[in-house]
């Protein structure tokens, strides 16, 4: 049985990856809906992004539904920088055809774990924590109900890359994620220090282009856009593909390892604002409340993306 999952985003080309991913994926992975969040760039083309992807993946049967505009404490800090101005630039793709949906993500994130079975649903975050918190604020019945939440954010060996110590998506709501790790729901937490080892490389992106599909095409040229930032600002050979690791894991565990720890996020400091700390020592004695994922095998992430890629 597929598992059934809401993916929560921003996208973002390295979203878009992971939406085809899931969307590829149908014997693993049942995608109930697509929930937009303000992050990479703002709401308006964060759902227009999404149902863009979900059209180009010949899913228009996929409901996607706006979210949040806002971080719940703090003014929205934006990407442009890294995914440019449309939060999807690169090549470009026509508007969506496909309607929003008229109800909020929030309502259909509580209304979907109310009705599903009990542990059935699994979260799959890849932006800021918005819409997930705010679930969680106006429906704590729901926490205890989620299957397992799997995110993509925060960094501790890899420090930070919007501010020296944050990651972007837990800087963007630092009070979304602190509201989150402290709930008690079960999660996996995909942070830049197993993301930075999964590299995009020219002979994985050509494969990706060597599809001759229009998707395999669009991969292609949307890495091509979002490494060029981490290629200047790393020196590194490619980009990291943040987000599909979180569908990676869903339908491949055996690719990533990790440890079981305590995950706190900081909010009152300006100077470490958001910053995960994770104990990945043992050195407090805080309680466990995420298992945070440490490594990648590389290689069989991009065989099995490249493979499932392939299918659209």
């Amino acid at each position: 049985m597929p598992r059934d999952i809401i993916i929560d985003t921003d996208p973002g080309q390295d979203d878009a990856v992971a939406i085809l991913l899931a969307l590829a994926s149908p014997e693993e992975l049942n995608v109930l809906g697509v929930t937009a969040v303000a992050g990479n760039v703002p709401l308006p083309l964060t759902q227009r992004n999404a149902r863009i992807i979900c059209e180009l993946a010949g899913h228009t049967h996929v409901p996607v539904f706006a979210g949040c505009d806002r971080p719940l404490s703090r003014r929205l800090v934006t990407a442009e920088h890294v995914h440019g101005k449309t939060g999807l630039d690169g090549p470009q793709l026509p508007d969506p055809t496909m309607a929003l949906q008229d109800q909020h993500a929030v309502d259909f994130i509580i209304e979907t774990l109310r009705e599903r079975p009990s542990g059935t649903v699994t979260l799959c975050p890849l932006g800021p924590l918005t819409n997930i918190a705010t679930a969680f604020q106006r429906a704590p019945d729901i926490i205890a109900r989620v299957q397992d939440i799997v995110l993509m954010g925060g960094a501790y060996f890899e420090v930070g890359n919007i501010t020296p110590a944050a990651e972007f998506n837990i800087y963007v709501d630092p009070h979304a994620a602190e509201n989150v790790f402290r709930s008690g729901a079960p999660i996996t937490v995909m942070p830049l220090d197993l993301t930075h080892k999964a590299l995009t490389t020219a002979g994985r992106v050509a494969s990706f282009r060597a599809m001759g599909t229009h998707v395999g095409t669009m991969v292609a040229e949307w890495t091509d856009f979002f490494e060029r930032f981490d290629k200047e600002k790393y020196g590194s050979e490619g980009a990291p593909l943040h987000d599909p690791c979180v569908i990676a894991y869903l339908i491949r565990p055996d690719l990533f390892t990790g440890r079981f720890i305590n995950v706190e996020v900081e909010t009152t400091s300006e100077l470490t604002m958001g910053m995960t700390v994770a104990d990945w020592w043992g050195v407090t004695n805080r309680p466990a409340n995420a298992t945070f994922m440490g490594h990648v095998d590389a290689a069989g992430f991009f065989a099995l993306l490249t493979e499932r890629i392939a299918r659209l």
